[in-house]
This record gives C-alpha cells, sequence and structure tokens, in this order.
C-alpha cells in the first residue's frame, strides 16, 4: 500500500507564511502609528480639560476670597479641588507653570497670586503650537 498510493501531505508552505507575515506587518505599519496619534490626542483633551478646569476654579478662588491663590495646594486646602489634577503631558501634578499676577492689577495690592496656569512641557501639539502656550 505504500508503494502504491501518494501520500498527502497537510499544512502551510513556506510561502504561504511569507505572504501571511507579510499582510500581518503591513497592517501593524498602518495600525500603529494611528493608535499612538489617538493616545496624544486623548493627552491634549486632558491637558485641555484639566487647564479650564484649574482656570475655573483660580477665579472663583479669587472671587471669593478677593485675593488670588499663592499657590496650587492654596486651592486644595480651601476645598476648590480635590487634589492638583496631573499634567498629562508630563505625567507630574508639580510641573504646572503657574504665571503669577503683577502686584499693580492684584485686587489685593500686597500679595500678587496665580493668574493662569499653562503646561510644563516643553513638547508641542499635534497642530504644531507647544503645550505651554495652551
Amino acid at each position: 500500500m505504500r508503494n502504491g498510493s501518494l501520500s498527502k501531505r497537510t499544512g502551510y508552505t513556506l510561502i504561504e507564511l511569507i505572504i501571511v507575515m507579510a499582510i500581518i506587518s503591513i497592517l501593524l505599519a498602518t495600525a500603529v502609528p494611528m493608535y499612538q496619534k489617538s493616545l496624544v490626542r486623548t493627552k491634549e483633551s486632558l491637558l485641555k480639560n484639566n487647564l479650564f478646569t484649574l482656570r475655573t476654579v483660580i477665579d472663583e478662588y479669587t472671587f471669593d476670597k478677593q485675593k488670588a491663590p499663592q499657590t496650587l495646594q492654596d486651592l486644595v486646602d480651601q476645598g476648590y479641588l480635590r487634589g492638583v489634577p496631573l499634567d498629562p503631558i508630563t505625567g507630574s501634578n508639580q510641573s504646572w507653570r503657574v504665571i503669577m499676577e503683577d502686584a499693580i492689577s492684584t485686587v489685593d495690592q500686597t500679595q500678587p497670586g496665580i493668574y493662569d496656569v499653562r503646561s510644563g512641557s516643553d513638547l508641542k501639539s499635534l497642530e504644531g503650537n507647544a503645550y505651554s502656550e495652551w
């Protein structure tokens, strides 16, 4: 029986495996950059949200207390925030760059406080402007 019949072999040839691997690598080459860009967009959206929240809370604190906060921790201590939010670009809540107001334009002329807050990152956004300018 062995000599007279042809044995049928099952499995994939080397060419078939190479073609499958080429297709998978092409799919990965297009999917990975899209995934990374979506992660950056998510971080940018979170940064915009955190900046809006911080600026709103700084304004509320200044209106309520008739003076601007001296540090971001003052906002937490007075109950305006549960905690200083993370800067999603740098991954730290200590990297925020605070902008102090001029003594001339302050509500309380003796103690200038925080006027604005920006990201502490030196990186640029997908649109091309620096995160520290937002």
